[in-house]
C-alpha cells in the first residue's frame, strides 16, 4: 500500500533527526514549510530551547508581495541575521523531510549570504 506524502515526510524525518543534533555553540537550523508560508528555528536540542526564529509571518514581511521562493530568501537572511546578533556563526541545517529544493534550499541559501555556515 503505497504511503502517504506526511507518512513519507516523517520516516525521513526520523532518519535525518537520527544522525542531527543541535547545541548551545552549533544549533540546529530547521525549517518548516506550509502551503502559504515557512518558518525557521534555530533549536538547542541539549536544552530543549528554541534560541532564535523567523517566519514569513514577522512583521517584516507584512507589506511584501513577492513569491515564495524570494520570501523565503528573505527569511533565510533574516534569521542569519538575528543569529549573528545572538553571538551563533555555525549551525547544522535541517531540512526536516522535505527535498532541498525550492523553498528549502532558498532559506539555505539567503543564510549563508549573510554569514551563517552549515
Amino acid at each position: 500500500m503505497a504511503k502517504t506524502k506526511n507518512e513519507r515526510r516523517a520516516k525521513i524525518k526520523r532518519r535525518i533527526r537520527g544522525r542531527l543534533s543541535g547545541t548551545t555553540e552549533r544549533p540546529r537550523l530547521t525549517v518548516f514549510r506550509s502551503n502559504s508560508d515557512i518558518y525557521v528555528q534555530l533549536i538547542d536540542d541539549l536544552k530543549g530551547h528554541t534560541l532564535v526564529s523567523a517566519s514569513s509571518k514577522d512583521k517584516e514581511f507584512a507589506s511584501s508581495k513577492t513569491n515564495k521562493v524570494e520570501q523565503s530568501k528573505a527569511v533565510g537572511k533574516l534569521v542569519a541575521d538575528r543569529a549573528k546578533s545572538a553571538g551563533i556563526v555555525s549551525v547544522v541545517f535541517d531540512r526536516n523531510g522535505y527535498l532541498y529544493h525550492g523553498r528549502v534550499k532558498a532559506v539555505a541559501e539567503g543564510a549563508r549570504e549573510e554569514g551563517l555556515t552549515f
